[in-house]
């Protein structure tokens, strides 16, 4: 047993790290809990399409709205504060649904609020807590680091989570949430155990438009970074398009009923469970420039693959490797930015590339639909390839750049 903890948890990465990996751990498996219930929850209030959508932008609009404040505040008050003081207001909007759901209070308009609160607060907690990894972990180690975090997200937010969520929801509707509670608490107790090192003190008077500002100047004025940035709100854009009409491509094209979609899903997180297994060794063994061209190629070809397959076996062997790419990526991309930003920017610069993420990913929604309209239920992956494509050929001389930004921000 010591040997697996060592293995996966390193000694030399110090305490502090492995408080942080068992909140991030807790947190995943709230998180996932609530993703499966939550879904749930407003079916049970409401049939109405378009409340039913509301639950879910509600979920997202916060990034959009508060997405810069949140990086601001990362960046001027203790983080580890930010992170307990958020669970804690999420823990109370939690018992409050609790307790409505238990009275029979309950209403579409309680649980729409409940959502659009719960979603703003995860937006404070999920943008300072991505700060705190390198302020505990040596440069060198981020990539392990990332790794760990990334494998919480994987198999607590998208596998056990969601499955559990579902369960608990049968049993009784207040159930998930109370298990969510318990969840978001203990991620808080977690990380108010570990000792993390002072900010710099900001100079002089501090404005929040100025904050932000600093923030957007610095990202566009360090040139890996800003490839890193727009590389990552383009791709989403293509894949936000294609993913748009997975459903409707499991169903349709490949002749699987809901169950077959569950696994298609699935499948691909299985991969990203396979990229956790790996990353130490490929980190050990490939340049960071080589892990991220592969990944996108490989992007780049899955969408290609989906659109020309209708065996649903192929899609699943593909949807597989993606997963191993997307987790990959995932954590290279977060180390890479990591190590070339200062300290004192991490949260904004995260907030930026964070609310990069959802835009394009809603956008590429949007766009997906208007182009299955069109051209069909594989046009948005037609779309997704040749964009995907078009996008790989303008960046990849900078992908060498990108993949050596903390040694830019150094020399700097």
């Amino acid at each position: 047993m010591g040997r697996i903890v060592q293995a996966v948890l390193p000694a030399r990465m110090g305490t502090s790290f492995r408080w942080l990996i068992g909140s991030s751990w807790v947190s995943n498996l709230g998180d996932g809990i609530a993703l499966a219930a939550g879904p749930l929850l407003v079916a049970s209030q409401t049939s109405d399409p378009f409340l039913v959508a509301l639950a879910g932008l509600l979920q997202r609009l916060p990034w959009l709205l508060f997405g810069l404040h949140a990086g601001v505040l990362a960046d001027r008050v203790d983080r580890r504060l930010i992170v307990i003081a958020t669970d804690l207001a999420r823990a109370a909007v939690l018992a409050v649904l609790v307790a409505a759901l238990l009275t029979g209070s309950v209403g579409t308009s309680v649980v729409l609020a409940a959502m659009f609160l719960l979603g703003t607060s995860e937006v404070f907690a999920d943008t300072t807590s991505a700060t705190l990894l390198p302020m505990v972990v040596p440069r060198a180690d981020l990539g392990i680091g990332n790794a760990r975090i990334m494998a919480a997200t994987i198999t607590m937010n998208q596998l056990i989570g969601p499955s559990v969520g579902a369960a608990l929801f049968a049993v009784g509707m207040a159930w998930p949430f109370a298990v969510q509670i318990v969840c978001v608490l203990l991620g808080g107790l977690l990380i108010s155990r570990m000792v993390v090192p002072p900010l710099p003190a900001p100079q002089g008077q501090r404005r929040v438009g100025r904050d932000i500002a600093e923030g957007f100047r610095w990202t566009w004025g360090n040139p890996a970074v800003r490839t890193l940035t727009l590389a990552i709100v383009t791709f989403n854009v293509t894949y936000g398009a294609a993913w748009s009409v997975l459903v409707l491509y499991a169903t349709d094209i490949l002749g699987l009923g809901p169950i077959g979609f569950g696994l298609l899903t699935t499948v691909g997180a299985l991969g990203g469970i396979a990229g956790t297994a790996g990353y130490d060794w490929l980190e050990r063994h490939a340049s960071l420039a080589a892990i991220m061209r592969v990944g996108l190629i490989i992007e780049t070809f899955t969408h290609l693959g989906l659109a020309v397959t209708t065996t649903p076996w192929v899609a699943m062997t593909i949807m597989f490797v993606f997963g191993v790419h997307a987790f990959v990526w995932g954590t290279t991309s977060r180390t890479v930015r990591m190590r070339a930003v200062p300290a004192e920017l991490q949260g904004r610069v995260g907030s930026l590339y964070s609310i990069g993420v959802f835009g394009g990913i809603v956008a590429g929604q949007a766009l997906g639909g208007v182009i299955a309209r069109i051209w069909g239920i594989t046009g948005p992956f037609w779309f997704a390839f040749v964009g995907s494509a078009v996008i790989l050929a303008l960046i990849w001389r900078e992908l060498a750049h990108i993949a050596h930004a903390d040694e830019t921000a150094l020399a700097g």
